[in-house]
């Protein structure tokens, strides 16, 4: 498999990491965002032109605070700008956003080290 490449022109999302069979993801959460913002989409919650310039925003105010881009934080941007396009929509909450990560923080500390980690059903 090719190194993933962080800047395709021709790509509709020019700096998303790939490689020559698609998208490349270091971890299951960032395909599962990009999933999500892919349903979404498809959904017809939010067009894609409005997607771009949620991602592009939340990019540029990366920049803007002087995080640096060593090529690893791409879906950390992608995740923010989904969760304002979310909110901005009246999809969600910021205070429910908030409130899952809790969650999902209080059970990740209280599963042994090797299981899976699972939530309350609600």
């Amino acid at each position: 498999m090719a190194s993933p490449s962080v800047h395709d022109p021709k790509s509709p999302l020019p700096f998303q990491p790939r490689d020559e069979d698609g998208p490349v993801f270091r971890e299951p959460w960032e395909a599962q965002v990009f999933a999500m913002t892919v349903h979404l989409h498809a959904a017809d919650y939010f067009t894609w032109p409005e997607w771009t310039e949620a991602l592009s925003t939340e990019i540029n105010a990366a920049k803007n605070r002087g995080e640096a881009d060593l090529g690893d934080t791409y879906y950390h941007h992608w995740l923010r700008a989904l969760e304002t396009i979310v909110v901005g929509k009246g999809l969600e909450t910021t205070s429910a956003i908030e409130e899952r990560i809790e969650t999902w923080r209080r059970a990740y500390l209280a599963t042994p080290h090797g299981h899976s980690v699972e939530l309350d059903a609600k």
